[in-house]
């Protein structure tokens, strides 16, 4: 008769846990959940704060895609992970704010509204990319190579 253990204790799960735990708990980890937290805070109410709040289509868009991205990258910290994959979504996210102005009906292409879009779209962007990278810096090569 055979016992089966719990996959929660397999060394390469706790071995995967220790990884994720040790890249999300580095100063430059912490930088970047920080101000990911921050560029979706300010992507949100950026309707409000850069004065294009009267183009209800594209305040809308951006604040239900703030949100969004705030909640992504919010949960690194706690659950690296599980999480790490939705870096790409906020990647995503990041891309569709620098498109959004020429993309949502209406006329929403206003200098106040591209300038503040693509500026936080290229942070939010080059921030996913840096929380994705972060499960690939601790990697090893062998364990990559899945030796």
């Amino acid at each position: 008769m055979t016992t089966h253990t719990s996959i929660e204790q397999h060394p390469d799960l706790a071995e995967m846990r220790s990884r994720f735990e040790r890249a999300t708990s580095t100063p430059r980890a912490q930088a970047i959940e920080t101000l990911a937290l921050l560029t979706g805070l300010y992507l949100a109410a950026s309707p409000w704060i850069a004065g294009f709040n009267g183009l209800t289509t594209l305040a809308v868009c951006n604040l239900i895609t703030g949100v969004a991205y705030a909640l992504c990258l919010g949960g690194f910290g706690s659950a690296y992970e599980r999480t790490h994959a939705m870096a790409w979504a906020a990647c995503a996210i990041g891309v569709w704010t620098i498109v959004s102005p020429w993309v949502v009906a209406g006329n929403v292409d206003t200098t106040r509204s591209v300038v503040s879009n693509v500026i936080v779209g290229c942070v939010a962007l080059l921030l996913g990319l840096a929380m994705a990278a972060m499960n690939r810096g601790s990697t090893g090569r062998g364990r990559a190579c899945g030796h």
